[in-house]
């Protein structure tokens, strides 16, 4: 709502400004006031125009008033100071409309909406998932929920880096370090005893910790990945079945955080159905690559990072000034795969996958995978008119490099629609490691966060994390007597957990390294998921005790309940300020997601979801609801309760957060 009254005065200000000076300029940026007393929006853009127009701000100011009105969810205008344009909004028409907006579900997305793609999580499929990779998931969902608030067609995708490095090593483990077969790794998988992707991150460690005592043994790697890469023999089999077998834990993992996945995007099949080998003639073909015959890099294919456009790349990288597609051995890197899976995106290739269903989630929606032969009920993937890709801010360089390949083939649009969503890593506070398990040497006690290393098997694995929070949380619970069942305390106990790690994974900017802290993400009080859903709850128990005394009672009917002159009235009071102050927090909502979609910064609707809060628990102390005399002005009350109660319930789900029956 506050969105669209922006728009609407920034286009009617550009439209009076075409016509009162027949200028043409970009629509300008509306401000907040410090106090509704000064309007409830304001512009500074007469400041910007006066030696354009070499008039004095205030005299634009005036000119341009007169032209502003009559204008939809506006009362009135006024000019304030040297040249401000204040803008007073229609209270009564404002708070109606969010009244029936907040009780809407929101418009699918049109057929005819262009595709955003987005992939997050890809977390290889070698070991069990980590804190690390929680942050990604959690930043990608939540961006993915934006998207579609907004309306917008989205795909969301996860890719699975299967034929690489990381995969080849554990097979390494397993055939050379523990003795066995790929009959064996089957049983292991299937031993109800064994926690497949928990022994396969102990053995990821063991492998390093190998070939640090070995260096020799880094050709063993070289052997598997080629092996892999080829997709023929005992080796790659393995390597099949340890990935599939680790993904579907990968899945169940994220499932538990409310995270959801369209398509699982593999990499076998990128080089099975020769996406590479397409991508790999497109790229010569164009001169985008080159292979080299001497010098260090010699019967390799490199690209120019320079001649690609790629200065900030050839910056990151020092002197070197080419990166390696194809190796000397004829292997791809994984920016080379990268690039032709980044292609298909787009639809740029010409070919495409085979898709099968790989799994279900307990609603039975399914996850789809590509495949060399798919289903021929398999919904459409791909052709993206936008793609952004959810990886640490460590990767930025081989994302600059994926852009400089397409600019290098001549996609210069599709380049400027690669997204780089960026982040900064997250590690565990010295305190929740050790009270975790995780044993600290003096160096990492001393450290403000401990930092996640797969290699060397320290950190903490996501699903023992969200196990702790579940406990700590059903400690609250029952500490805090919410209910008696068992059952609900256990279901109420998760949810809080769930809410409190992925408000504080959401809540930091991603520039910022986090240390998580379970003491501080499982509070109740302050700037934490549990505050939020206490809030919810507490609005909702307002409703609960309203309606023992009456039963009629539907909280969506206060609309109707109340007609606008008396909205008006109560709005527009002298003691109304307070009032309409909630409001407005309240229809800002659609402008805070606009915001935290074009700047990628969830960050931004976590702040939004904490101040409502606040806001919204300062009304409920300062004003008794429910033994308010006056029928009207009770009514009055509880239709803010309301507003409040369905924003911060959106707000929340945007979040993946869900709210409680009780707390």
């Amino acid at each position: 709502m506050y969105l669209e009254v922006q728009r609407r005065i920034s286009r009617k200000f550009v439209a009076s400004i075409q016509q009162l000076y027949d200028l043409r300029i970009d629509e300008p940026t509306l401000d907040t006031p410090p106090n509704v007393a000064l309007g409830d929006l304001s512009l500074a853009a007469c400041f910007e125009l006066a030696r354009q127009l070499r008039q004095a701000p205030r005299a634009i100011a005036q000119a341009v008033a007169a032209h502003l009105l009559p204008l939809e969810g506006v009362a009135r205008v006024e000019v304030a100071g040297a040249g401000y344009l204040n803008f007073y909004l229609d209270r009564a028409t404002f708070a109606a409309a969010l009244f029936r907006r907040r009780h809407t579900a929101a418009a699918p997305a049109s057929p005819a909406a262009e595709k955003i793609l987005v992939e997050h999580t890809s977390i290889n499929p070698n070991k069990a998932a980590h804190i690390g990779h929680l942050r990604n998931a959690a930043l990608g969902d939540t961006f993915v929920r934006l998207l579609r608030f907004q309306g917008q067609a989205v795909e969301v995708q996860n890719y699975i880096d299967n034929t690489g490095v990381q995969v080849a090593d554990v097979v390494v483990g397993f055939v050379h370090l523990e003795k066995k077969d790929c009959a064996e790794v089957r049983r292991l998988i299937e031993d109800r005893q064994t926690r497949f992707d928990y022994y396969c991150w102990d053995l990821y460690a063991r492998v390093f910790r190998f070939y640090d005592e070995n260096p020799a043994a880094l050709s063993l790697r070289a052997e598997a990945l080629h092996a892999i890469e080829e997709g023929q023999g005992e080796m790659a089999a393995m390597a099949e079945v340890i990935s599939d077998a680790i993904v579907r834990a990968h899945l169940e993992t994220m499932s538990r955080l409310n995270v959801r996945y369209d398509l699982l995007a593999q990499e076998s099949e990128v080089l099975r159905l020769d996406f590479w080998r397409s991508a790999f003639t497109l790229l010569k073909e164009r001169d985008a690559i080159r292979f080299e015959t001497e010098g260090k890099n010699k019967g390799c294919w490199v690209m120019s990072l320079a001649d690609a456009g790629a200065e900030e790349a050839s910056e990151e990288a020092g002197e070197e000034d080419v990166k390696i597609i194809v190796r000397s051995n004829g292997t791809v890197t994984y920016v080379g795969k990268d690039i032709a899976y980044h292609l298909w995106k787009f639809g740029l290739l010409g070919k495409d996958f085979g898709y099968s269903i790989f799994w279900r989630y307990p609603d039975q929606r399914p996850v789809w995978r590509t495949s060399v032969v798919g289903q021929p009920d398999a919904p459409p993937f791909g052709h993206a008119a936008f793609a952004y890709s959810v990886i640490d801010q460590r990767q930025s360089y081989l994302q600059n490099i994926v852009a400089a390949a397409f600019r290098a083939l001549g996609y210069q649009t599709q380049a400027d629609h690669l997204r780089h969503f960026a982040y900064e890593v997250v590690g565990l506070s010295p305190r929740c490691a050790e009270e975790l398990g995780v044993e600290l040497n003096e160096e990492n006690g001393r450290r403000s966060y401990v930092e996640v290393s797969g290699r060397k098997g320290l950190g903490i694995k996501a699903d023992d994390l969200v196990d702790a929070l579940i406990q700590k949380a059903l400690e609250e619970v029952q500490a805090r007597q919410m209910t008696q069942d068992p059952a609900e305390q256990k279901s109420v106990a998760q949810q809080i957990a769930v809410g409190a790690l992925r408000y504080f994974l959401l809540k930091f900017s991603t520039r910022i390294i986090i240390a998580f802290d379970l003491k501080e993400a499982l509070a109740f009080e302050g700037e934490t998921g549990p505050y939020l859903q206490y809030t919810v709850v507490r609005a909702r128990n307002i409703f609960r005790k309203y309606a023992e005394t009456e039963a009629a009672f539907q909280p969506e009917g206060l609309g109707e309940l109340l007609p606008a002159e008396q909205l008006q009235t109560f709005l527009a009071g002298e003691d109304a300020a307070p009032f309409w102050e909630l409001v407005l927090l309240a229809g800002q909502l659609e402008m805070i997601v606009e915001q935290a979609v074009t700047t990628m910064e969830p960050a931004i609707l976590a702040k939004y979801a904490f101040r409502l809060a606040q806001a919204f628990n300062n009304f409920y102390h300062r004003y008794h609801i429910l033994s308010e005399p006056d029928r009207g002005r009770q009514r009055l009350l509880l239709y803010l309760v309301e507003l409040v109660n369905q924003t911060l319930s959106r707000t929340l789900d945007l979040l993946g957060i869900e709210a409680p029956e009780r707390m």
